[in-house]
């Protein structure tokens, strides 16, 4: 397996030319890197203006390995190439870097650059990616792989140490400001210092004049290696160092690269909003930062967040006027660590009043707007207090906890809670605080502790009766002033007392399964299974010609293709298929075909759009103005990898494939509406897929002249 490493963008706030002089004391060797034994010159050029300068060196390395791994690899030392490309003029240097010792066995690339930061010309950008792949070395590619990432990550930490050294050095010798490249003057002296410095040593290449010329153009000289070549962007597109630390905490190289490869990923498949870069981060903690799996959680939560709305819960969902009154939890001030403070006196909770009252689902998305408020809350304090804030802190009161609170459906309701909030809401508890745990407690303990993540455990802190007024209790998480008036504090807690819900209040089992339908189908879309022979297909009649059929679908699942067809007569009524009937988890998930098998292309239905391949994550969105009446048929159909392109996939399709998904099922959900064309605001160009978990129909987008073509197909731009 390829392992993969990519930097953050590391800011110097001192000029390129003064980190240059910096950089080029590390050579022929730098004693802040013991293992960096020694360095040869064996190639250089340098152009007649001065502005560009490439030089190739050979590096003696002496890797920290066990002897006996040495000895049966037969080397005491292992040499790398490294190719620096200087540019003056446009300010940048490239580095590359690969390994010349058991090239055959191990492929290693690295690539560096420095370039002038985007917003202040002043300062400096670093970064840096690599990969690593070990095809075989003795039955021993484990340890080499541990080896090579503890010394790749070593040297990671060291980098910036050892340029602000060189910096020190420079400041102590008189040297803090190196002049800027400029362009010679012509002339016969100019000429003849020229030609002097375009003398090289007898070891350098010559460069042919198509590379001097590319190189003068300012582009990077060729890159052997094939590693990606990072560039320095605006703020907005790549993560600073500085802004992690601020922002997101303290960081492994390692941790900071699947953080900046994963939101890579999502720029990349997600082509308009994305997460927010603690959401991504919260999604790696909770899987050991493994990108595959955190990958995989927080695609499943991206999709569920979009088809229940769960963005703008705390915009357009009020809580219903009995959660208001009985239910006893509420935020109250932050702990010590800056964490918001969130109070649930369960013990006085009446869940089963609750329950009965307002149903399972209302419960939920009440803890779900619970949650959205405590992300918000984060983010606040990470401000006000000037560092990273991505939990908040739990304290539950059981006093009063009985036989009362284990009423089944109770238990039902709070299990269902805990899996989704583990589901969708990782590492958001930094620590909860159980106090006056009664004789009972255990009993609830056993049922619900099964389902709450091990890492979420370990948050738990559990108190019987008084003890957490003692030494270690309440008052080494939570400052004295605000610890709240029930628990003998001072501070008066707004949070409801709760109380029994009164029986008037209740209602039928018929009644709560309405409400639970209504709360939950309250989504523009619907959600589909799609089979290896048995696609999914939704039937649209049109009355009058020029309407506009409108279509937003993300593919949850698998590939598909997505293909439009016409019809002037109805097909039959539709037949759910059996195998639909399996493995939908999603609400209103179903397979529907209503194109029958004697139905001949071209004679009984025709296809008015061209087949759209649809990957796995992607969102599409676009339109089609129709130019007859009669019934359109949208079919979404499995989508088989020929057999000669399974070995040419593109790099996201990689990872994409990498996901756990069966091999003979896809899973799609839509929206579809029809509007007629004098209503239609929209780019009516064409069909182009857009990655994104969560994309929206925009409010606003630009209208443009009617077409005369049989069809149009648009894309909708993003909010």
């Amino acid at each position: 397996m390829v392992q993969k490493y990519q930097s953050p963008v590391r800011v110097y706030k001192h000029p390129f030319e003064l980190i240059m002089a910096a950089y080029e004391r590390r050579f022929p060797t730098c004693p802040l890197i013991p293992m960096f034994v020694d360095s040869d010159t064996v190639n250089e050029f340098k152009s007649e203006d001065g502005a560009i300068h490439v030089i190739e060196r050979r590096c003696k390395l002496d890797i920290d390995a066990p002897r006996l791994l040495k000895k049966i690899a037969g080397v005491d030392y292992v040499y790398f190439v490294q190719k620096n490309s200087l540019n003056s003029r446009e300010r940048t240097l490239h580095i590359e870097a690969h390994n010349e010792t058991f090239s055959n066995r191990v492929i290693i690339n690295e690539h560096c650059c420095y370039t002038v930061h985007p917003e202040n010309e002043d300062w400096t950008c670093f970064e840096q990616s690599a990969s690593l792949d070990i095809k075989s070395f003795f039955g021993f590619e484990s340890t080499v792989e541990k080896i090579a990432m503890k010394q790749y990550t070593s040297n990671i930490k060291k980098g910036k140490e050892i340029i602000e050294y060189y910096l020190r050095q420079l400041e102590e010798e008189g040297i803090t400001f190196v002049p800027r490249w400029t362009p010679p003057s012509i002339g016969p002296s100019s000429e003849t210092s020229s030609s002097s410095k375009s003398q090289v040593a007898s070891t350098a290449v010559v460069v042919p004049e198509a590379a001097l010329k590319e190189g003068l153009n300012g582009e990077v000289l060729s890159n052997p290696g094939g590693t990606p070549e990072p560039t320095v962007g605006t703020p907005d597109d790549k993560l600073d160092a500085d802004y992690i630390k601020r922002y997101l905490g303290d960081l492994t190289p390692l941790q900071e690269s699947c953080l900046i490869r994963l939101r890579q990923w999502l720029q990349e498949t997600h082509k308009g909003k994305i997460p927010k870069d603690e959401h991504i981060l919260r999604f790696l903690r909770a899987r050991d930062f493994n990108i595959d799996k955190a990958r995989e959680i927080m695609c499943q939560s991206l999709t569920w967040r979009k088809q229940h709305q769960v963005d703008y819960i705390l915009d357009t969902w009020t809580p219903p006027q009995v959660l208001q009154d009985y239910y006893a939890g509420g935020w109250h001030h932050h702990d010590k660590d800056g964490r918001p403070l969130y109070v649930l006196r369960l013990g006085q909770m009446d869940t089963k009043g609750l329950v009965r009252a307002l149903g399972e689902e209302a419960l939920l998305r009440y803890v779900l707007s619970i949650n959205e408020e405590g992300l918000r809350r984060c983010e606040e304090n990470t401000k006000v207090f000037g560092r990273p804030i991505s939990s908040w802190t739990c304290l539950v009161d059981l006093e009063g906890l009985n036989m009362r609170h284990l009423w089944r459906p109770g238990v039902k309701a709070l299990l269902r809670i805990i899996e989704v909030v583990e589901a969708n809401y990782p590492e958001t508890l930094g620590r909860l605080l159980i106090l006056r745990a009664p004789r009972v407690f255990p009993v609830l303990w056993t049922l619900v502790s099964p389902f709450i993540d091990d890492n979420t455990r370990r948050k738990f802190l559990i108190y019987a009766g008084n003890d957490y007024q003692g030494p270690g209790g309440l008052l080494d998480y939570i400052d004295r002033e605000i610890i709240p008036d029930f628990l003998s504090g001072e501070c008066m807690c707004e949070v409801p007392e709760g109380g029994l819900v009164p029986k008037s209040l209740y209602r039928t089992a018929e009644e709560l399964e309405n409400e639970d339908l209504k709360l939950w189908t309250e989504t523009i879309y619907q959600s589909a299974s799609v089979f290896k022979g048995a696609p999914h297909e939704i039937l649209i009649q049109i009355v009058d010609a020029a309407s506009v059929i409108t279509w937003d679908f993300d593919v949850c699942k698998g590939d598909i293709v997505f293909n439009i067809y016409h019809s002037k007569r109805s097909p039959q009524p539709p037949k759910k298929d059996s195998l639909g009937a399996h493995s939908i988890t999603s609400p209103g998930g179903n397979n529907v075909q209503l194109i029958d098998k004697v139905w001949q292309l071209g004679r009984d239905y025709s296809m008015v759009e061209s087949p759209l391949i649809c990957k796995e994550g992607e969102s599409v969105q676009g339109s089609h103005v129709t130019r007859w009446p009669g019934f359109y048929i949208l079919q979404w159909k499995f989508h088989s990898m020929p057999a000669c392109a399974a070995t040419n996939l593109p790099r996201v399709d990689d990872v994409l494939a990498s996901l756990q998904v069966s091999s003979h099922k896809c899973k799609v959900m839509y929206y579809t509406e029809v509007i007629g064309s004098e209503d239609f605001r929209g780019s009516m160009t064409s069909l182009e897929s857009s990655h994104s978990g969560f994309s929206q129909l925009s409010a606003t987008t630009t209208t443009s002249s009617q077409s005369h073509s049989s069809s149009m197909i648009s894309r909708w731009q993003f909010c």
